[in-house]
């Protein structure tokens, strides 16, 4: 990989810290994403959210627009249909019961020094290693 291509990560990553700093100083609220998305879609009890679905919108722009500049790789889905959608399913009502998603924690909650955050991320982390540790030796090769 090239100095160049490195470089996508990189801004990347301040891209969605800067994006983070700046939604928190002017709307005074955390961009959870998980928070936006029930906001926009009105999960929340208060309706449809406005702020939350330009957000979304934001969002789904700036991937638009990355992927129009950006070299993509193929993306080949092997999984089912329904297992993907229970799978999606289990994760948002994870990130619902856990007050977040593993980035909302990790980017928004350890910049705030959040001990929930904290606890959160580190429980994140820890259970990915042991389900990586676990599936290698189940299987007998790399994962």
């Amino acid at each position: 990989m090239n100095d160049f291509n490195m470089m996508w990560p990189l801004a990347g990553g301040l891209l969605i810290g800067l994006s983070a700093g700046l939604y928190l100083l002017t709307t005074g609220r955390i961009a959870g994403i998980s928070g936006l998305t029930a906001a926009a879609i009105g999960l929340t009890g208060a309706g449809f959210s406005k702020l939350g679905i330009g957000f979304l919108g934001g969002i789904l722009a700036g991937a638009a627009l990355a992927s129009a500049f950006i070299r993509q790789p193929e993306i080949v889905v092997t999984s089912s249909a329904p297992l993907l959608v229970i799978a999606g399913l289990l994760v948002g009502f994870g990130t619902r019961l856990g007050s977040g998603c593993t980035s909302g924690h990790g980017v928004c909650g350890l910049a705030r020094l959040s001990p929930r955050s904290l606890v959160a991320t580190l429980t994140f982390m820890t259970v990915a290693a042991a389900t990586v540790f676990v599936v290698h030796l189940v299987t007998g090769g790399p994962v």
